[in-house]
């Protein structure tokens, strides 16, 4: 009995030895092997094998990492005091590094993107974060990829998420923007009218050179009131017309008054 149970320990012994000497990588997955605390190499993905109680692995993924940078207090170039959050994606190409320059390499990135967070914004104004969102982008990127490359860390993207904008400051944009709204539709009219009326005097220069084109555009005139259905049809009379009617009531007004003009005087001396 004894003998058995020695035999059974032994087995359980040498299948734990097997299972632990024996590891299966996933296609992304990398395995940094220590041998007696010496770096030996990354390897996979399928099957490795390690020499039991000798050799130690850490697995590190090589697939692309989000990582969420919580909202930052930021004071602007121009004080002004907001919140900013933002969105890191970075990836493992060295497994080597990653693990032996750097304790943890998912917090160190995640604690750098927060520092270089508040001191890239820092130094642009609030309108510069707001509108040139892709410039800034593109330096905290730039930065962050620089200071990981010797954690054998490929920092890809950077995005600025949100900008959280005080109250007052809401506002104020918001009186800002309609002015500005309301003087573009100020200068948009007075550019309107000042066209309407070089196009008013090149057709009133027409006009004086060619009288029949008046007459022409009181006909149009009229057929433009008779397809409204109007009951009422307007017949525009030219002033020199009606000139003449007020000079033979005042000539008529002249003879009750003084019997007929002396020589040499006309309705309009009369008037």
């Amino acid at each position: 009995m004894e003998g058995i149970s020695v035999l059974t320990v032994v087995v359980v012994f040498v299948l734990f030895l097997l299972l632990n000497a024996v590891k299966i990588l996933k296609e992304y997955e990398r395995g940094v092997i220590f041998r007696l605390g010496r770096l030996v190499a990354a390897k996979g993905p399928g099957l490795i094998l390690l020499i039991p109680i000798i050799d130690r692995m850490q697995k590190v993924s090589l697939r692309l990492i989000t990582a969420d940078v919580p909202p930052q207090d930021v004071i602007t170039k121009d004080n002004v005091s907001v919140k900013v959050n933002a969105v890191v994606y970075f990836k493992v190409f060295d497994p080597n590094r990653a693990i032996v320059e750097v304790e943890d390499y998912l917090y160190a990135t995640s604690q750098l993107a927060q520092t270089t967070l508040r001191s890239v914004l820092g130094e642009a104004e609030l309108d510069e974060l707001l509108a040139e969102r892709e410039r800034i982008n593109d330096r905290l990127q730039a930065i962050l990829d620089e200071a990981t490359d010797p954690w054998g860390i490929k920092v890809s993207k950077v995005e600025v998420k949100h900008v959280d904008l005080p109250q007052e400051m809401q506002r104020a944009m918001a009186r800002q923007a309609e002015a500005e709204r309301e003087r573009r539709a100020k200068v948009i009219m007075a550019e309107g009218e000042f066209q309407a009326s070089e196009r008013i005097a090149e057709a009133a220069a027409i006009i004086g050179r060619h009288p029949q084109a008046l007459q022409l555009r009181y006909l149009q005139t009229l057929v433009e009131v008779a397809a409204e259905n109007n009951s009422t049809t307007i017949f525009p009379v030219p002033i020199d017309f009606l000139e003449a009617f007020r000079e033979g009531q005042l000539a008529m007004a002249g003879k009750a008054a003084g019997g007929t003009n002396p020589p040499g005087s006309s309705a309009r001396d009369v008037r």
